[in-house]
């Protein structure tokens, strides 16, 4: 960790199991406090980033003195970074349930009372790309009100974002991401370098010393270590040895009429993910809450005939070995890993911010 630079503070809204925070906290800022409503990831959160507070709380109803009156956080501080990176599971292209993730729409909104309010230096957002053009995003509304107080536009440097592909910050994992980074300050700011070394799972998971061979349903007798794989019906585990190692899918069955689904029947072109096992020699695909299921993407292991464990999902994420994830729930685990920042990339960022060269 690079020592703490006093001057540089944040508040992670939206904060999860602290992939965000913990990223900050390596490059040196001072996250004073993360905010989430999941009351499963406090014990995570804190014990990973000591010293920072899990604010349990619905953002909804939080009081916009809050910070100020717990925190000592000073309004117009030049060096305050308000984090925002809202679940958004309204404008993801997997969403299933219309209802409930509506109530995803808006987060991005409650966030800017905050960054209204309290006026910080810099602001960043993480969300998934669709927020940038699903036609009911508020995206615009919140771009503009930036703009209304003074953190500048495209036009000036002071207030950029794009999708960006986590797998060129260092992230072992095809990730795209809407990112937004914008300041108040008479400068402008900039995403990361981008590297040109692509991390692969080979080299992230690929280590059987680390990560020992383990079979489906496997519980790890170290429970901080969490190297546990979720239990596979027998089916899924015939389909898994059809499949072909590293990058396999489940067209190698689709001339077996008891292993091939219903549901992909004269779809060979459909879904060909769904079943499939990793690449070695390539970044993972995307670390969904999902990825301990072969069922919900490619999440096969490249040569193992079971999904990926605890541990190699949160080493695609970026966090390292000895991020500890205090739960016994495989799926809790997974919602807190799948949903976060990549912690990788907000080290990338606070750097950036501060104006550090790797």
């Amino acid at each position: 960790m690079i020592p703490s630079d006093s001057r540089y503070k944040a508040v992670d809204f939206f904060c999860g199991g602290g992939g965000m925070t913990y990223g900050l906290r390596q490059a040196g800022i001072n996250v004073i406090a993360g905010v989430d409503l999941d009351a499963d990831a406090k014990e995570t959160y804190e014990i990973n980033n000591p010293g920072t507070k899990f604010v349990n709380a619905d953002i909804t109803k939080l009081p916009l003195t809050y910070f100020m009156e717990n925190f000592d956080i000073k309004v117009n501080d030049d060096n305050m970074i308000f984090v925002g990176c809202s679940p958004c599971q309204f404008y993801s292209l997997i969403r299933s349930v219309k209802d409930k993730s509506r109530a995803t729409k808006d987060l991005l909104l409650h966030f800017q009372r905050f960054v209204e309010y309290y006026r910080p230096g810099y602001v960043l957002v993480e969300n998934v790309p669709g927020i940038m053009n699903n036609k009911e995003t508020i995206l615009n509304e919140f771009l503009q009100k930036l703009d209304d107080l003074g953190y500048g536009n495209r036009e000036n440097g002071r207030c950029i974002y794009d999708v960006v592909n986590m797998q060129n910050y260092g992230v072992p994992q095809n990730r795209r991401r809407f990112s937004l980074i914008a300041t108040r300050l008479n400068k402008k700011v900039s995403f990361p370098e981008r590297t040109d070394k692509i991390q692969t799972v080979r080299e992230t998971i690929g280590n059987y010393q680390l990560y020992p061979p383990i079979q489906a349903g496997s519980k790890d007798s170290n429970p901080l270590r969490f190297h546990s794989a979720k239990q596979l019906s027998p089916i899924n585990i015939r389909r898994l040895k059809k499949t072909p190692h590293n990058g396999g899918t489940r067209l190698a069955y689709k001339d077996d009429p008891e292993l091939l689904l219903e549901c992909y029947k004269g779809k060979n072109h459909y879904f060909t993910d769904v079943y499939g096992r990793l690449f070695w020699d390539k970044p993972a695909p995307t670390i969904t809450t999902k990825f301990l299921s072969i069922s919900n993407g490619r999440f096969g292991h490249p040569e193992q005939d079971r999904g990926l464990s605890i541990r190699e999902g949160a080493a695609l994420q970026s966090f390292p070995y000895d991020y500890k994830f205090k739960t016994d729930s495989l799926i809790t685990a997974a919602r807190l890993i799948g949903n976060a920042v990549p912690p990788e990339y907000g080290r990338r960022i606070g750097l950036t911010i501060k104006g550090v060269t790797e």
